[in-house]
């Protein structure tokens, strides 16, 4: 295996912001830089208290008794798994954090095919069918996995798919860990921009826990939308019932054996950054504003060439098939996924991983490419595009689309 394409040590990391951090919330570390100690096993009352405000903005009434808190989503949901016992049902493709969690801890993981539409939920009907096969075949599946805002196809599940999900996981009996991560990056165009409508088109955004409530886990990683990649912090909602409790208490047992434990100075930024204070608010609103114009002009750049994607709806990346350009991949000596992930990160001069690893068929020649690297190379640059009232004039931004619209084009018949 050529030195980078390890499963995990070498897996891709999330797409990154491509911006400077919010000086609240660097102020907000620095103030708490005293603290020494870390937080309890679960988090503080302060960060849980500040989550489940957080939930309940969103139409989730949450008891801060019902969260925990670790040191990133990785941690939470190895312990959560760990906890719960079981296989997982995972879509095909997912987020590259996943499988490994359940392959570590011995568990088997079963991917699903995503519908036509959206990435993010298994095809409801393929999930009932594996189901009663890997039931049939011995396995034990209890548990699935699904994202409301996906990595890495950056789609929203229309909320009739994602109702058909739930309905097909309860029949099934399977217990949901939804991944809410990218839930606050849906794009939205900001006020006055051109072609903007103001956020009328925004998909809806709705979460298996006001479906299955007593049965569904939610899971969001700070570093989604809220804080920096190098802050590690998560959170996640239990249900409100006995097993519930049950399950968080086992949680806790997990994270406390092995230190998933949350800095102190970082968990208090976690709260600030939670509590959604106009500053971060604001961030967070005109930061998913830019990164939804670059990844639409991105993705007209991948259609033009004739390759596909799914028009791009949340987060901060796309994920191109190149499919349809096949010869053109041949005549640079690119057949499969991984060749492509090393041609195309070589000539972006960004990181652009490939299909396999998001448990997509290797096969087939699919990357995720990120938005980030096309904000800008200095804290100058980013911060430019994030407060122009048309991103795509600035002449760095056209520059790095001209080059994604270089490399298409030599790949043309």
């Amino acid at each position: 295996m050529a030195e980078g394409r390890g499963p995990v040590r070498y897996g891709p990391p999330p797409p990154q912001p491509g911006l400077p951090v919010l000086p609240e919330l660097t102020a907000v570390l620095a103030a708490a830089a005293w603290r020494s100690a870390p937080e309890p096993a679960g988090g503080g009352a302060p960060v849980r208290a500040a989550a489940a405000r957080h939930w309940g903005r969103r139409g989730l009434p949450t008891d801060p008794d019902h969260v925990a808190a670790g040191p990133g989503a990785p941690a939470l949901l190895l312990a959560l798994l760990g906890a719960y016992g079981g296989d997982v049902m995972l879509p095909r493709p997912c987020p590259a954090w996943w499988t490994p969690q359940v392959r570590l801890l011995g568990r088997r993981a079963y991917h699903v095919p995503t519908p036509a539409e959206c990435g993010g939920v298994p095809d409801p009907y393929a999930l009932l069918e594996t189901v009663r096969r890997v039931r049939a075949e011995g396995g034990d599946p209890r548990v699935l996995l699904l994202s409301v805002a996906d990595d890495p196809t950056a789609t929203v599940p229309p909320p009739e798919l994602l109702r058909e999900a739930c309905e097909a996981a309860e029949s099934a009996g399977l217990f949901v860990v939804s991944d809410e991560t990218w839930r606050d990056t849906v794009h939205r165009p900001a006020r006055g921009r051109p072609g903007s409508r103001d956020g009328l088109d925004r998909p809806v955004v709705l979460s298996p826990a006001e479906m299955l409530p007593d049965d569904t886990a939610v899971l969001l990683d700070l570093s989604g939308a809220l804080l920096p990649a190098g802050w590690p912090a998560a959170v996640i909602r239990f249900p409100g019932t006995p097993h519930g409790t049950w399950l968080r208490a086992r949680t806790l047992d997990v994270l406390t054996a092995t230190g998933g434990l949350v800095a102190g100075p970082v968990a208090g930024a976690a709260a600030h950054a939670l509590d959604e204070p106009a500053a971060v608010a604001g961030r967070t609103i005109a930061a998913a504003a830019l990164h939804g114009a670059v990844a639409r002009a991105a993705h007209r750049e991948l259609l033009a060439a004739g390759a596909l994607a799914r028009p791009p709806q949340a987060g901060r990346h796309l994920y191109a098939d190149l499919t349809p350009l096949r010869s053109g991949l041949a005549r640079q000596g690119v057949g499969d996924a991984m060749e492509l992930e090393d041609w195309l990160a070589g000539r972006l001069g960004a990181p652009t991983p490939g299909g396999q690893r998001f448990a997509d068929e290797p096969v087939a020649p699919r990357v995720r490419l990120s938005t980030g690297p096309l904000l800008g190379a200095t804290p100058e640059e980013q911060l430019a595009a994030l407060t122009a009232t048309d991103p795509l004039a600035l002449p760095h931004v056209r520059d790095s689309l001209a080059r994604l619209r270089s490399v298409l084009a030599g790949l043309s018949d």
